[in-house]
């Protein structure tokens, strides 16, 4: 197949864009959508320091490489978590970050999560889950916690995160079925911050589909962890998403036209009457300060996190 653009080899054939292109106009062409998408939802500005959260996989240092082509002030975070699944997942994650930020002169900040809360996430999780053998929950609750405080710390007006099409669908496919108005409500391209203790978070890749950022990365030479985290296996997110493959393979652009009709509902008021401009809850939630750390909670107190670090002390 030729490149419809030059008439070289395609690299790629993206059948929901019924574009075929060779790797330097699907390079130049992955660049201008990136800033298109920034400019359409508003996501930041030449004016703005952008912190990356990046974790060795193609989607982050993918982000991060765009975002340095395009003149962006981005600095980039890792978080040690302490998985090693057998091959030192963690130590092998950060070792890919480390080598691409030297590569390209750029800063990277690395946060020891087990020097700062005591213990690995998988020993968070068996101490604070009750044997429940999956860390994700306390991961992702850990995760968030420390990227939001670096960035706010450093100055950072927006966090932005690899996060591609076929993840926002499972979790949006997730979301519908189970009918999570709450999560359904704060999905989005751009997350604004809400409290003067987050920053905005946003989503760059939120519009291209994985095979498209791993042809990225191949196309531009990123080296990056190929294995899934060890504690992924079995998640109900991998199996949304081989729903969504199955769709899309007969229905091609199935999951973009899905995502887009997501967004464009919410923005005809999809939400209206279960939450108000400041995307308060109708039970009249709002959000407290966390006495502890300065960040956000739903309730008086502790915010989550700080309960259970407290919890482990």
């Amino acid at each position: 197949m030729k490149c419809r653009k030059c008439s070289q080899k395609a690299v790629i054939n993206m059948r929901q864009h019924k574009l075929a292109l060779c790797s330097v106009h699907f390079h130049q062409w992955m660049i201008e959508q990136t800033q298109r998408f920034i400019e359409k939802y508003r996501m930041f500005s030449p004016n703005d320091r952008v912190l990356v959260a990046v974790s060795g996989g193609k989607d982050s240092l993918s982000l991060w490489d765009i975002l340095w082509q395009l003149g962006y002030a981005v600095d980039g975070v890792y978080i040690g978590l302490g998985i090693d699944g057998g091959f030192g997942y963690s130590q092998k994650s950060q070792a890919l970050c480390e080598k691409f930020a030297e590569q390209r002169g750029l800063k990277l900040i690395v946060v020891n999560a087990p020097e700062k809360i005591g213990l690995t996430i998988p020993e968070l999780a068996s101490v604070t889950q009750r044997g429940k053998n999956k860390p994700c929950s306390v991961c992702g609750l850990t995760k968030r916690h420390i990227l939001n405080q670096v960035a706010l710390e450093g100055n950072y007006t927006v966090l932005a995160t690899g996060h591609n099409l076929d993840d926002e669908v499972a979790v949006l496919l997730g979301n519908t079925l189970n009918w999570n108005v709450g999560y359904l409500y704060r999905q989005s391209p751009v997350m604004p911050a809400r409290h003067e203790g987050l920053v905005r978070k946003v989503k760059p890749l939120c519009r291209f589909y994985e095979r498209e950022m791993a042809a990225y990365a191949l196309v531009r030479g990123i080296e990056y962890i190929y294995e899934e985290c060890p504690h992924a296996e079995g998640s109900t997110t991998i199996y949304y998403k081989s729903l969504l493959n199955q769709l899309e393979a007969d229905r091609p652009g199935a999951k973009l036209s899905f995502y887009l009709a997501f967004l464009q509902a919410k923005e005809k008021g999809l939400f209206a009457s279960t939450y108000d401009d400041e995307g308060v809850g109708a039970g009249g939630e709002t959000l407290y300060t966390c006495p502890s750390c300065g960040g956000p909670t739903t309730v008086e107190g502790l915010c989550a996190f700080c309960r259970m670090v407290e919890k482990v002390k």
